[in-house]
């Protein structure tokens, strides 16, 4: 395999966003994986892999990545509402509940705020 570069890495992002578009996540994780290696700091790349993740049900994965995100960026708004998505789909609603009412504070969306259900008493 030839020498990885930070071009390189830029390329196999940008194509894992291509390939994630292109409903192939599990080919944009196989991208993703060496750029992580390499920039282990870089929360773009750590977010997208946790939607790859997401979207190939590997939901343990996709919780710890978007976690790892937020310990770095906790005021990510897409951050919460994507973990509040991976929890719900987990089946821990409570959980998801709490992301998705940060998501929500966070930034106003009105799909943060539909699903962040701030009428409910739960």
């Amino acid at each position: 395999m030839p020498e990885r570069t930070p071009e390189t890495h830029v390329i196999d992002y940008r194509a894992a966003e291509h390939l994630l578009a292109a409903r192939d996540p599990q080919g944009a994780v196989k991208l993703l994986d060496p750029v992580i290696s390499a920039h282990p700091e870089n929360t773009a790349a750590r977010l997208l892999r946790a939607r790859a993740f997401f979207h190939c049900a590997q939901l343990r994965s996709a919780e710890l990545e978007f976690q790892l995100v937020l310990e770095r960026e906790p005021d990510n708004a897409f951050a919460h509402f994507a973990l509040g998505r991976t929890l719900q789909r987990a089946n821990r609603p409570d959980e998801a509940k709490r992301h998705f009412r940060l998501a929500a504070a966070l930034d106003p969306r009105p799909d943060f705020v539909e699903e962040a259900r701030f009428g409910d008493r739960s």
